[in-house]
């Protein structure tokens, strides 16, 4: 995860000044100098580090702060209101054009993930009641094309391409078939370059004029640290684009692009991408990005992903399950589903408060052994799923051998499955609603520390 390195070394900055009852100048002044040596070596820009060092001295040194019962929180409060302004202090909606199609151009470098990151933005407007459409604007990088169509086939969203043609008449064209078809939004996928060039900036201010696009969107790769923003700034002169989306967001980037594109180009970042597949995508809030790297947990992006991988037909009939005591392996391997859902599990674990880069380091999520449950629960036929009571020892040597796993496997998530029916029973019977209410919204991956992997 991006910012990892960071986050540590902020963390045990902050731990050093609250082992402190009071705080000197001098105190405050050691602290900053770590604070700036961690974000240079995140890769955030000299200038950013430098004004962001002064700023946040300038506010810790004063009296409220250094004669608090508590300054190293108020400190720590200090750092996170201005990472937040640094990188934009709250969220930017992609603009909505008031007479539709709204045109998206997708503009940036080649391989920073202009295709399939704009074909996750589309299914992720897609969800949200929109009709998108994809525009194969790309007409140099081999099997351009046929990769937009790929991605929107997956998300079922149709693909304008007309081959090898001029892009500006491939622009123009699709925002006149959007508007025929009833598409309420266009995303251009532009071509993009290894490096930026003239008759690349060219191509794009042609089509720029051609379609007048509602927003212009620069797809950067968080994994290229400076370049990105060196990269950002040249787009934004040539083209004044609207906002940026960080691809890659999830790989061991130091994060340096995310805190210093907003300070170097004035434009925000709207959107990142938090993985490969197609769903992994989040609009970008600052003050939540904040509290993720200064390892304060992120709960309300934690509830919107449980909230999206929740089933509420499922729950309800789980609800009812728990009140008669039938909660059965087809019911475990429904939560683990929907748990799997919410996304990279390394990734949900971060946004849990209290769970600081260094503690994660040691509470490992063992994605494989995830896999190996799923495998042997649907390797059993609902008989036995229903009733793992009757798994003999033949039956499990039948379902290891379709599962590809040993029988002691099987035997492990036996011996979960009862502890965590177990717990079940505690919310079967009388009293149960009140039981249950008191498990609250997360009940719903109830027994999630039950999983083998966790």
């Amino acid at each position: 995860m991006a910012f990892e390195g960071l986050t540590e070394k902020l963390s045990a900055a902050f731990k050093r000044l609250r082992g402190k009852g009071r705080l000197t100048e001098s105190d405050v002044k050691e602290a900053m100098r770590e604070i700036r040596l961690a974000l240079l070596e995140a890769d955030v820009s000299y200038k950013v580090v430098k004004d962001f060092v002064k700023t946040v001295t300038a506010r810790a040194v004063g009296s409220d702060v250094l004669e608090s019962l508590t300054p190293a929180q108020m400190i720590v409060k200090i750092v996170n209101e201005e990472l937040t302004r640094l990188m934009g202090s709250e969220n930017q909606k992609l603009q909505i054009a008031s007479k539709p199609p709204t045109v998206v151009m997708l503009v940036g470098l080649q391989g920073a993930g202009k295709t399939t990151n704009g074909a996750k933005l589309a299914g992720l407007f897609k969800k949200q009641g929109k009709r998108p459409l994809l525009a194969a604007c790309d007409i140099y990088r081999p099997a351009a094309i046929k990769q937009l169509q790929v991605v929107g086939e997956k998300l079922d969203i149709p693909v304008f391409q007309m081959g090898q043609t001029n892009p500006v008449e491939i622009a123009r064209a699709a925002v006149a078939h959007a508007d025929r078809h009833g598409n309420d939004m266009v995303f251009l996928d532009t071509a993009g370059r290894l490096h930026i060039d003239e008759a690349l900036m060219d191509e794009l201010k042609a089509i720029r004029e051609a379609v007048r696009p509602t927003e212009i969107l620069l797809v950067v790769d968080a994994m290229t640290g400076q370049d990105a923003v060196n990269a950002a700034a040249a787009f934004n002169e040539a083209l004044d684009i609207d906002g940026v989306m960080l691809s890659k967001l999830d790989g061991d980037a130091r994060g340096g692009a995310a805190l210093s594109v907003k300070a170097v180009t004035g434009k925000p970042i709207k959107f990142i991408g938090m993985g490969e597949k197609l769903d992994q995508i989040e609009p970008f809030h600052p003050g939540r990005m904040a509290s993720r790297i200064l390892g304060m947990g992120d709960v309300l992006t934690l509830i919107e992903k449980a909230e999206q991988a929740f089933d509420q037909k499922k729950a309800a009939e789980l609800e009812e399950k728990l009140r008669s005591n039938k909660f059965t392996l087809s019911d475990f391997y429904d939560q683990l589903v929907q748990l799997r859902g919410m996304g990279d599990m390394q990734d949900v674990l971060g946004m849990v408060p209290g769970l600081n880069a260094s503690a994660l380091k040691n509470a490992r999520v063992d994605e494989k052994a995830m896999g190996h449950i799923e495998a042997i629960i649907l390797s059993m036929t609902p008989y036995e799923r229903e009733n793992p009571a009757c798994l003999n020892h033949s039956r499990k040597r039948r379902i290891a051998a379709g599962a590809g796993v040993k029988v002691e496997e099987i035997n492990r998530l036996l011996k979960q499955f009862d502890a965590m029916q177990q717990m079940v029973r505690q919310f079967s019977g009388p009293g149960a609603s009140r039981k249950m209410k008191r498990m609250g919204k997360m009940g719903r991956f109830g027994g999630m520390g039950g999983f083998p992997g966790f």
